[in-house]
């Protein structure tokens, strides 16, 4: 991935498709996030993460009791080498949107909308927006 437009193009696609066996948005089935800031299991590089949280079904336990959906987590992370634009990454104090879980369609092109516009206003984001990653990584892993 060399353009961080086309990946949020890609993510914000994705994120309008339905996906069966979660939970609904009572109990926050289906949420997404974004991130940034500088992580030790990137040695400190600057990033930028996209990411989906499904609360996948889990069925019933023994004697018919509920168990808890298991999280699932989908990132893509962009990892950036180090520029002057973004050297005080950190001191935006916050490092993400918060989870949203806004219902696929039109409110949630307008959630994300709202969360592009966001990230233009922070002068190291709109930088780093417009920088071409050293590397992507994409997992899908359980979430603690």
């Amino acid at each position: 991935m060399r353009d961080v437009e086309v990946a949020w193009g890609a993510f914000c696609e994705f994120l309008q498709v339905g996906i069966d066996g979660i939970e609904g948005p009572e109990d926050d089935g289906d949420g997404f996030i974004v991130q940034w800031g500088r992580w030790d299991w990137n040695d400190g590089r600057p990033a930028l993460s996209f990411g989906r949280q499904l609360a996948v079904s889990a069925g019933h336990g023994p004697e018919g009791l509920e168990w808890q959906p298991e999280y699932w987590q989908v990132e893509l992370q962009l990892v950036f080498a180090e520029d002057p634009a973004w050297a005080d990454l950190d001191s935006l104090g916050r490092q993400d949107t918060g989870f949203r879980f806004d219902g696929i369609g039109v409110p949630r092109a307008a959630a994300l909308g709202g969360i592009r516009s966001s990230l233009r206003s922070y002068p190291q984001l709109a930088a780093l927006w417009q920088a071409e990653p050293l590397r992507c990584d994409l997992t899908l892993e359980r979430a603690g």
